[in-house]
Protein backbone atom coordinates (compact mmCIF):
# COMPACT_ATOMS: atom_id res chain seq x y z
CA UNK A 1 0.00 0.00 0.00
CA UNK A 2 2.84 2.22 0.93
CA UNK A 3 4.17 1.52 -2.85
CA UNK A 4 0.99 2.11 -4.42
CA UNK A 5 0.81 5.81 -2.25
CA UNK A 6 4.30 6.98 -3.63
CA UNK A 7 3.49 6.27 -7.29
CA UNK A 8 0.30 8.15 -6.75
CA UNK A 9 2.35 11.18 -4.95
CA UNK A 10 4.93 11.15 -7.91
CA UNK A 11 2.41 10.98 -10.92
CA UNK A 12 0.78 13.86 -9.01
CA UNK A 13 3.85 15.84 -8.60
CA UNK A 14 4.35 15.35 -12.42
CA UNK A 15 1.03 16.34 -13.92
CA UNK A 16 1.70 19.81 -14.43
CA UNK A 17 4.87 19.50 -15.85
CA UNK A 18 3.35 17.20 -18.46
CA UNK A 19 0.48 19.57 -18.63
CA UNK A 20 2.99 22.27 -19.38
CA UNK A 21 5.08 20.10 -22.36
CA UNK A 22 1.60 19.65 -23.85
CA UNK A 23 0.36 22.75 -24.14
CA UNK A 24 3.80 24.49 -25.06
CA UNK A 25 4.08 21.71 -28.47
CA UNK A 26 0.43 22.80 -29.14
CA UNK A 27 1.45 26.61 -29.29
CA UNK A 28 4.17 25.26 -31.90
CA UNK A 29 3.82 26.48 -35.35
CA UNK A 30 3.08 23.92 -38.08
CA UNK A 31 6.03 22.29 -39.54
CA UNK A 32 6.46 23.73 -43.62
CA UNK A 33 7.13 20.98 -45.84
CA UNK A 34 10.65 21.76 -47.54
CA UNK A 35 11.33 20.97 -51.03
CA UNK A 36 13.20 22.25 -53.78
CA UNK A 37 10.16 21.76 -56.15
CA UNK A 38 8.39 24.40 -53.55
CA UNK A 39 11.43 26.46 -53.59
CA UNK A 40 11.03 29.81 -54.73
CA UNK A 41 12.13 29.88 -58.80
CA UNK A 42 12.25 25.72 -59.23
CA UNK A 43 10.52 26.07 -62.36
CA UNK A 44 13.26 28.25 -63.27
CA UNK A 45 16.27 26.30 -62.15
CA UNK A 46 14.30 23.32 -64.20
CA UNK A 47 14.50 24.86 -67.19
CA UNK A 48 18.06 25.86 -67.23
CA UNK A 49 18.86 22.29 -66.40
CA UNK A 50 16.64 21.13 -69.54
CA UNK A 51 18.85 23.60 -71.84
CA UNK A 52 21.90 22.72 -70.81
CA UNK A 53 20.86 19.11 -71.30
CA UNK A 54 19.48 19.84 -74.68
CA UNK A 55 22.54 21.59 -75.16
CA UNK A 56 25.39 18.93 -74.55
CA UNK A 57 23.20 16.54 -76.75
CA UNK A 58 23.32 18.85 -79.92
CA UNK A 59 27.02 19.32 -79.11
CA UNK A 60 27.12 15.38 -79.10
CA UNK A 61 25.50 14.89 -82.10
CA UNK A 62 27.46 17.07 -83.95
CA UNK A 63 30.22 15.99 -86.52
CA UNK A 64 33.65 15.61 -85.75
CA UNK A 65 36.56 17.44 -87.42
CA UNK A 66 38.76 15.26 -89.45
CA UNK A 67 36.53 11.99 -88.85
CA UNK A 68 34.62 9.75 -90.69
CA UNK A 69 31.77 10.74 -88.56
CA UNK A 70 29.63 13.22 -89.76
CA UNK A 71 26.04 13.63 -87.90
CA UNK A 72 23.40 16.35 -89.13
CA UNK A 73 21.02 17.94 -87.11
CA UNK A 74 17.46 16.50 -88.30
CA UNK A 75 17.10 14.13 -91.45
CA UNK A 76 15.66 16.50 -94.47
CA UNK A 77 16.52 19.48 -92.17
CA UNK A 78 19.39 22.06 -91.88
CA UNK A 79 22.84 20.11 -92.64
CA UNK A 80 26.32 21.74 -91.48
CA UNK A 81 28.20 20.73 -94.82
CA UNK A 82 25.91 23.09 -96.72
CA UNK A 83 26.23 22.66 -100.68
CA UNK A 84 30.12 23.95 -101.56
CA UNK A 85 31.18 20.86 -102.78
CA UNK A 86 27.94 21.04 -105.31
CA UNK A 87 29.64 24.07 -106.70
CA UNK A 88 32.95 22.73 -106.61
CA UNK A 89 31.56 19.43 -108.63
CA UNK A 90 30.02 21.85 -111.35
CA UNK A 91 33.12 23.43 -111.89
CA UNK A 92 35.18 20.89 -112.12
CA UNK A 93 32.09 18.84 -114.59
CA UNK A 94 32.35 21.74 -116.73
CA UNK A 95 35.65 22.09 -116.92
CA UNK A 96 35.87 18.44 -118.27
CA UNK A 97 33.20 19.10 -120.81
CA UNK A 98 35.21 22.69 -122.20
CA UNK A 99 38.67 20.10 -122.66
CA UNK A 100 35.92 17.57 -124.84
CA UNK A 101 34.52 20.84 -126.52
CA UNK A 102 37.87 21.65 -127.33
CA UNK A 103 39.32 18.61 -128.17
CA UNK A 104 36.71 18.47 -130.91
CA UNK A 105 37.09 22.19 -132.12
CA UNK A 106 40.90 21.36 -132.65
CA UNK A 107 40.59 17.97 -134.41
CA UNK A 108 38.50 19.96 -137.20
CA UNK A 109 41.10 22.69 -137.37
CA UNK A 110 44.36 22.22 -135.50
CA UNK A 111 45.19 18.55 -135.54
CA UNK A 112 48.50 18.56 -134.18
CA UNK A 113 47.57 21.11 -131.58
CA UNK A 114 44.70 17.84 -130.96
CA UNK A 115 47.27 15.66 -130.37
CA UNK A 116 49.34 17.61 -128.03
CA UNK A 117 46.42 18.23 -125.93
CA UNK A 118 44.94 14.95 -126.28
CA UNK A 119 48.35 13.27 -124.58
CA UNK A 120 48.32 16.06 -122.19
CA UNK A 121 44.46 15.08 -121.34
CA UNK A 122 45.77 11.51 -121.20
CA UNK A 123 48.32 12.05 -118.58
CA UNK A 124 46.67 14.78 -117.02
CA UNK A 125 43.47 13.86 -116.01
CA UNK A 126 40.69 17.16 -115.41
CA UNK A 127 39.30 15.45 -112.26
CA UNK A 128 40.47 18.55 -110.67
CA UNK A 129 39.76 21.42 -112.54
CA UNK A 130 41.76 24.13 -111.10
CA UNK A 131 44.79 21.59 -111.10
CA UNK A 132 44.26 20.50 -114.37
CA UNK A 133 44.19 24.20 -116.11
CA UNK A 134 47.48 25.07 -113.44
CA UNK A 135 49.40 22.72 -115.55
CA UNK A 136 48.41 23.52 -118.89
CA UNK A 137 49.08 26.90 -118.36
CA UNK A 138 52.54 25.56 -117.66
CA UNK A 139 52.67 24.25 -120.69
CA UNK A 140 50.17 26.00 -123.40
CA UNK A 141 48.92 29.18 -121.98
CA UNK A 142 46.68 29.46 -124.93
CA UNK A 143 44.97 26.51 -124.68
CA UNK A 144 44.39 27.00 -120.63
CA UNK A 145 42.67 30.55 -121.24
CA UNK A 146 40.71 28.87 -124.21
CA UNK A 147 39.93 25.93 -122.05
CA UNK A 148 38.55 28.42 -119.10
CA UNK A 149 36.69 31.01 -122.03
CA UNK A 150 34.61 27.75 -123.22
CA UNK A 151 33.75 26.77 -119.97
CA UNK A 152 32.58 29.63 -118.87
CA UNK A 153 30.34 29.76 -122.20
CA UNK A 154 28.90 26.31 -121.57
CA UNK A 155 28.11 27.38 -117.69
CA UNK A 156 26.17 30.39 -119.06
CA UNK A 157 24.34 27.97 -121.81
CA UNK A 158 23.73 26.15 -118.92
CA UNK A 159 22.18 28.60 -116.81
CA UNK A 160 19.33 29.67 -119.64
CA UNK A 161 18.54 25.88 -120.49
CA UNK A 162 18.22 24.45 -116.90
CA UNK A 163 14.84 24.30 -115.23
CA UNK A 164 15.13 23.74 -111.56
CA UNK A 165 11.53 22.83 -111.50
CA UNK A 166 12.19 20.42 -113.76
CA UNK A 167 15.09 19.16 -112.55
CA UNK A 168 13.35 18.15 -109.05
CA UNK A 169 10.56 16.77 -110.51
CA UNK A 170 12.82 14.41 -112.40
CA UNK A 171 14.93 13.42 -108.92
CA UNK A 172 11.13 13.06 -107.32
CA UNK A 173 10.37 10.70 -110.45
CA UNK A 174 13.14 8.99 -110.00
CA UNK A 175 12.85 8.41 -106.26
CA UNK A 176 9.61 7.50 -106.35
CA UNK A 177 10.24 4.52 -109.36
CA UNK A 178 13.68 3.27 -107.05
CA UNK A 179 11.22 2.93 -104.18
CA UNK A 180 8.04 1.50 -106.85
CA UNK A 181 10.78 -1.41 -108.02
CA UNK A 182 12.20 -2.25 -104.73
CA UNK A 183 8.64 -2.72 -103.48
CA UNK A 184 7.89 -5.44 -106.75
CA UNK A 185 11.46 -7.08 -105.73
CA UNK A 186 10.22 -8.04 -102.24
CA UNK A 187 7.08 -8.54 -102.55
CA UNK A 188 6.34 -12.28 -102.50
CA UNK A 189 4.16 -13.67 -104.88
CA UNK A 190 2.03 -16.83 -105.11
CA UNK A 191 3.41 -19.63 -107.04
CA UNK A 192 1.40 -21.95 -109.61
CA UNK A 193 1.57 -24.55 -107.39
CA UNK A 194 0.33 -22.72 -104.38
CA UNK A 195 -2.79 -21.15 -106.48
CA UNK A 196 -3.64 -24.65 -107.59
CA UNK A 197 -3.89 -26.14 -104.38
CA UNK A 198 -5.87 -23.21 -102.86
CA UNK A 199 -8.51 -23.54 -106.14
CA UNK A 200 -8.62 -27.74 -105.11
CA UNK A 201 -9.52 -26.38 -101.66
CA UNK A 202 -12.36 -23.99 -102.52
CA UNK A 203 -13.88 -26.99 -105.13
Amino acid sequence: MAFVAVAVDTLASRRPLLLDSALSYARRPPPQLRSSFLAPGWHVRRRQAALAKKQQQQQGRSRRRGGLLVVVDQFAGQYDEGFADVDVQLINYFTYKAVRTVLHQLYEMNPPSYRWLYNFVVNNKPNDGKRFLRALAKEKQDLAERVMITRLHLYGQWIKKCDHAKMYQKISEENLQLMRERLIETVIWPSDETTTTNTEKID
